[in-house]
């Protein structure tokens, strides 16, 4: 007789999970040629790194022009802040932990040979997370429920602080580690593959 109540409720578990993820299904299906679609043109702006950007810095401008206009959501614009920032640290630092042992060149030997400097956070990801951030904090200003009072002052004094101290110590493990977060590509050395005699080997100039 105990086993009655608990018979009942899996059976009613059994029936009713599929009916749900039927239902799921059907809300589901819909966004699947959308997400297709965005994906796409995500792929395919993945080359096209300035226009990207401007595209982020566009976004940036219309949360600071609705901050400006509404004279609030100062706690929202402080937080997108905090996450730029973390996400611009993650872009500037190697990908391996050089405080584990030896990732870059640390002699002239090991130097001389080609080594691309590998991010933590890519720079395509990095753009990803912006645009994503910034649209998120510009759709939060339509809810006044994020809209809590502070004095923006001491939020703008503690960021800048914040910042300098990050890039301080940004800056102290990049002259440490002697790296530089650009990669310029492989040097180039002048007439290379150009022969140079009657038996040189390589190409002719007068190709």
């Amino acid at each position: 007789m105990k086993e009655g109540p608990s018979c009942l409720c899996s059976c009613c578990v059994f029936l009713t999970t599929p009916l749900l993820y039927f239902v799921f299904l059907i809300f589901q299906f819909p966004m699947f040629p959308v997400k297709r679609a965005v994906q796409y043109w995500l792929d395919k702006s993945t080359i096209h790194i300035v226009p990207r950007w401007c595209v982020f810095a566009l976004l940036l401008s219309l949360f600071f022009l609705r901050i400006y206009l509404i004279q609030g959501y100062f706690i929202v614009a402080y937080g997108l802040g905090i996450f730029l920032l973390n996400n611009f640290i993650a872009f500037l630092s190697p990908l391996e932990d050089l405080n584990e042992g030896p990732g870059l060149p640390t002699t002239e030997s090991e130097g001389k040979e080609y080594r691309p400097f590998t991010r933590r956070l890519p720079e395509f990801k990095f753009w990803m997370a912006c645009s994503r951030g910034t649209a998120t904090c510009i759709f939060m200003t339509f809810f006044p429920v994020f809209d809590i009072p502070v004095f923006w002052p001491i939020l703008l004094m503690y960021f800048f602080i914040l910042f300098f101290m990050t890039m301080k110590r940004q800056i102290l493990h990049m002259y440490k580690h002697k790296y530089v977060p650009i990669s310029w590509g492989k040097s180039k050395y002048k007439d290379a593959g150009v022969e140079h005699g009657m038996y040189g080997g390589g190409m002719s100039k007068s190709r």
